[in-house]
């Protein structure tokens, strides 16, 4: 439904209860049932989530992304297709909104990522960064430090 999984959408849907779970697919209408809320609105739900999180652990957050077996489906989903990219590697910031912009630029750039690619601007991914971003959970700016070791 994301049209990615990464820090924000697990600190949101992956730390959430049940009822937070609800909450958020149906972007604040129910607590009992997920609807059918626009795109739009669940990925600003998911944003929002986040930075609540984020505001009551007064910003002293560390994310990680773990980049491989990378496929199109949640890992949600009972019968996810298999992983369709080459591992790209961990990385990690203290911005999740840095984070996620910077592994979907790894995901555009890879030669192999087109159907992963596809599935984010399918369902406006982008966006939930862009509200992110807008809300003041972080910024899309980053600089990648290699540490090859």
């Amino acid at each position: 439904m994301g049209g990615f999984g990464g820090a924000v959408k697990n600190c949101s849907i992956g730390i959430a209860s049940s009822e937070g779970k609800v909450l958020i697919h149906s972007a604040g209408a129910s607590t009992t049932s997920w609807g059918s809320p626009a795109q739009d609105d669940f990925l600003e739900s998911m944003a929002e989530a986040t930075k609540a999180v984020y505001d009551y652990m007064g910003g002293y957050m560390a994310f990680i992304n773990v980049m491989n077996n990378l496929s199109v489906d949640c890992d949600c989903d009972s019968h996810p297709a298999d992983p369709d990219m080459e591992d790209i590697g961990i990385l990690a910031s203290m911005d999740p909104v840095a984070l996620d912009r910077a592994c979907v630029d790894l995901v555009c750039a890879a030669p192999d990522g087109a159907s992963l690619v596809e599935h984010m601007e399918s369902r406006n991914g982008a966006h939930t960064l862009e509200h992110a971003e807008a809300i003041g959970l972080g910024s899309q700016t980053y600089r990648l430090i290699d540490l090859d070791v």
